[in-house]
């Protein structure tokens, strides 16, 4: 072998590992970079005539095992969903409060609790029915149970807000991966095509795809031409030879009546859309899907469950309220039920209305057959034909009452009256005694004159008597008869209707909220269960794919000490090869 093959043998080897040492140490280096693969630099023997002339860098790759990265893309969209699902479920079961029990009695602050308190409340008060401290706490007790209603209810619509603002924010960051991986697409293509290594870029690639399908399931794949395209999973293109933007504008406002409607352009929350087409049926899985399905289905459900036990709560508590007076009579009622003058009345039965002064003594009265009238117009007007009273269909489409002789007040007793379909009392048909006011569980409250303490608590009934006397006292205050009718209406067995993922129930309405909450709880620990299986599922991918693709420090340590050695050995060899050409120049020189 000449010496100059030899020097070039030996320049060659010094050059490869020189290579090899500085990928071996950015391998090291990077040992904790997220996404980073071990590089290897590649080398193969340089042969000329048949002669081996030394060794040359091929070219500096990293080996990624495509189904292990498949199955952690997919893993990654999973947990992304898992855990979104469980932050918010943690979130909502907070909104009911708690529950907990010492002995025989019961606290928490859990709308079971709070319901409980109420039935205590009313117990106490049916010993002791004149008691206006007591009627107080009634009051406040029932005040907590309705602003824990529209509180609940106020935060599930915060929830289902803060979805729709996170599925936006989302979009944002999903339109920045895809952009990010269009523009490695093009770079990595450049890259390949000077005789770079394209490594690197690869590795940058495929962390923002599992970025991407951490936010939203896609599909994927790497085309001829080395680009990666990215797809819905009825595919629509996400990433092809360009990147195509998602498009979503989040909600300005949410209440319980904001919904997402497909196809539908005055639906409350828009479309996701890629170029004008809507995808939001296809986004199933990751952080958005996830937020998707609970803004439109997990927490209207929520919602579903709560309005059914406001309506139910309003409808018993009114229907005794409306059976009973105040005293003193208030000086006017207006229903609650949207009425017009012109609008047919469907009645049957009698009503009993009556003027009464300040002490419950009657100064006038009339027992009205309600099958004498056809429209509410004419019920008007046979109540304005009662001395001593006007009725009107407000400016709000109400029937009002008044009693217009000073200090005097209306009080009504239903009688056999049965209005409407449902077959109503008089009173509660029109909603002329309300206790609660509200159509769900975002309004419910109760009645503002009672609870401002304007207008007394209906504990009293108007006379039932076949005929009164001008004078006489026909409403006494101090009965138990309300108290415990309304104790009864709140402890008595009903029927709740099957709602929200909830099948229908009997119980009280204790019953059905400590379901509610219990449902929640539920639906919480599943999602807490579910987010720790695919967080563990997850890990098990990334470290099966880092174990074949990643960063061993004791592996990349101990071929850089080999690496060291080899390129010391090439050095000793340079340097041997020299010292050879200085002895045979000498000696030519010599001869």
């Amino acid at each position: 072998m000449s010496l100059d093959i030899a020097r070039s043998i030996a320049f060659s080897g010094l050059s490869s590992t020189s290579v090899q040492i500085s990928v071996t140490s950015s391998n090291i280096s990077n040992a904790d970079t997220t996404g980073y693969t071990k590089k290897t630099a590649n080398q193969s023997s340089s042969v000329t005539n048949g002669v081996g002339t030394g060794v040359t860098v091929t070219g500096i790759t990293s080996t990624v095992d495509k189904l292990l990265l498949k199955s952690l893309v997919s893993a990654d969209s999973d947990l992304g969903s898992a855990d979104t699902a469980n932050t918010y479920l943690t979130s909502l079961e907070k909104l009911y409060g708690s529950t907990s029990s010492t002995d025989s009695s019961s606290t928490g602050t859990s709308l079971a609790n709070s319901i409980a308190s109420l039935e205590s409340a009313l117990s106490s008060l049916a010993s002791t029915p004149s008691s206006a401290s007591l009627q107080s706490n009634v009051v406040s007790a029932l005040d907590d149970v309705t602003s824990q209603l529209r509180e609940t209810s106020s935060g599930i619509q915060k929830l289902r807000s803060n979805a729709d603002q996170d599925i936006s924010s989302s979009i944002v960051d999903v339109n920045t991966d895809l952009q990010n991986i269009a523009d490695l697409n093009a770079e990595i293509k450049q890259t390949a095509a000077t005789g770079q290594s394209t490594a690197d870029l690869e590795d940058q690639r495929n962390t923002a795809l599992q970025d991407v399908a951490s936010k939203m399931n896609v599909s994927y794949y790497t085309a001829s031409n080395g680009d990666l395209q990215i797809y819905t999973t009825t595919g629509q293109a996400l990433v092809d030879s360009s990147a195509h933007k998602i498009s979503y504008t989040a909600a300005a406002n949410v209440s319980s009546s904001t919904t997402y409607t497909a196809g539908s352009s005055s639906s409350g929350f828009s479309a996701i859309t890629v170029n004008g087409v809507d995808i939001t049926s296809q986004i199933t899985g990751g952080d958005i899907g996830a937020l998707i399905t609970l803004r439109d289905k997990t927490l209207p459900a929520a919602q579903s469950q709560l309005d059914q036990l406001a309506t139910q709560l309003a409808s018993a508590v009114n229907t005794v309220s409306n059976s009973a007076s105040s005293v003193p009579a208030p000086t006017s009622l207006t229903g609650t039920t949207s009425v017009t003058s012109s609008i047919a009345l469907s009645a049957t039965g009698t009503v009993r209305l009556a003027v009464t002064d300040q002490s419950g003594n009657l100064v006038s009265y009339s027992d009205l057959d309600l099958s004498s009238y056809s429209t509410v117009g004419d019920l008007v007007t046979a109540i304005n034909g009662i001395s001593g009273m006007s009725a009107s269909v407000d400016a709000d489409g109400h029937l009002s009452i008044t009693a217009t002789g000073s200090g005097n007040g209306v009080a009504i007793n239903e009688m056999t009256s049965s209005v409407g379909s449902s077959s109503e009392g008089f009173s509660d048909y029109f909603g002329l005694n309300d206790l609660v006011t509200g159509t769900s569980a975002s309004d419910i409250a109760v009645n503002s004159k009672i609870l401002s303490g304007t207008s007394a608590l209906q504990l009293a009934t108007l006379d039932s008597s076949s005929s009164l006397t001008v004078g006489s006292n026909v409403l006494t205050s101090g009965s138990a008869t309300v108290v415990n009718a309304l104790y009864s209406a709140l402890t008595a067995s009903r029927t709740f209707s099957s709602t929200g993922g909830l099948a229908a129930t009997t119980g009280s309405f204790a019953d059905y909220a400590s379901t509610i909450v219990a449902d929640v709880a539920s639906k919480a620990s599943q999602a807490s269960t579910n987010y720790t299986a695919k967080e563990t599922a997850q890990s098990t991918y990334a470290s099966s794919l880092s174990s074949q693709s990643g960063v061993n420090l004791d592996e990349e340590s101990a071929n850089l000490s080999t690496l060291q050695n080899q390129y010391s050995a090439a050095s000793a060899l340079i340097s041997a090869i020299n010292s050879m050409y200085s002895a045979l120049i000498t000696a030519v020189q010599s001869s």
